[in-house]
């Protein structure tokens, strides 16, 4: 398969991206991350343990509602920089006098890996990757066999307005360029998954105040666009931005893409002469004789 990595994503900035403090977690994110949680509801499988990927940027109210929805399964946090880690830490630690303390399950955070999971949950990072065939590659290792992936992401349609009225202002563009989910669905196979299954919709935001409107922008990302501007805007430009803005309805439009996909078992490569161990060969036996079958979900798309 061809690279397909964004072209309009700047390495550098997006390595900032990550590793750039946060405090909470967006609106939106929220909002995408509990819709999302919604389609665990067409999955019959049970996970018995769990990775939340980056849910600082992700969504923190969404890691209750799934820790609600598995309370048996173990979970484990992996975010993008240590600080971002310490935080998560801090936001998920239970007083010692609240009542089911002990019942709770507590979160492993850290920065890296530490067990292979049944459901890998990773909401709205992928649109904010340098190279996303990479982090889809990490996600396929994080999982063990059958286990399932879990992501959101924003499409191409997403800030359709904005990245008008900067073209017609002559200005580079607001943001980088978002991938089509259909290219999403590629990728996925590539990397070694199954059955990817892929949904999208979209959302619109109405604000009071053009402020309002670039706050709320704000604190969903940044531009990672390598074409973006080189240096810093001052007030002059900033009150023009303004003023744009306030000539539009003041409204922002956002695809939202949902993708699903399975990890499969490995499958045995077998040539005129072939050598294969007695533990791979006793995996795929058990595997066989239990008749494992990847769960599905329904997908499509609307608006």
């Amino acid at each position: 398969m061809a690279d397909i990595s964004p072209p309009t994503i700047d390495p550098q900035a997006a390595r900032r991206w990550q590793a750039m403090p946060l405090r909470e977690s967006p609106w939106l994110h929220e909002e995408v991350a509990r819709r999302m949680q919604e389609r665990l509801d067409w999955i019959k499988q049970q996970p018995t343990n769990w990775l939340h990927w980056a849910p600082l940027s992700g969504g923190m109210q969404a890691h209750g509602l799934l820790a609600q929805r598995y309370p048996k399964a173990a979970c484990a946090v992996l975010e993008t920089s240590q600080e971002r880690a310490q935080h998560v830490r801090q936001a998920l630690a239970q007083p010692w006098w609240k009542g089911g303390r002990w019942l709770q399950r507590q979160a492993q955070v850290g920065t890296q890996v530490a067990a292979p999971a049944h459901m890998l949950w990773a909401n709205m990072s992928l649109h904010m990757a340098a190279d996303p065939q990479a982090l889809m590659a990490q996600w396929h290792s994080a999982l063990q066999v059958d286990g399932f992936l879990m992501f959101s992401c924003l499409g191409p349609d997403t800030l359709q307005e904005l990245r008008t009225l900067y073209q017609s202002l002559g200005w580079p563009a607001p943001s980088h360029e978002f991938t089509d989910m259909h290219d999403w669905g590629d990728m996925l196979a590539a990397a070694g998954f199954a059955e990817p299954v892929m949904d999208m919709e979209r959302i619109t935001l109405t604000f009071e105040t053009p402020q309002r409107l670039l706050q709320e922008l704000r604190g969903l990302g940044r531009n990672l666009h390598v074409g973006r501007f080189a240096a810093l805007r001052g007030r002059r430009w900033h009150a023009s931005l303004l003023a744009a803005v306030a000539k539009l309805p003041l409204q922002l439009s956002f695809e939202v893409v949902y993708g699903h996909a399975v990890k499969p078992a490995p499958r045995l490569s077998v040539s005129a002469r072939s050598e294969i161990s007695l533990e791979e060969m006793r995996a795929t036996l058990l595997r066989s004789k239990a008749g494992a079958v990847p769960p599905r979900t329904k997908g499509g798309t609307h608006d």
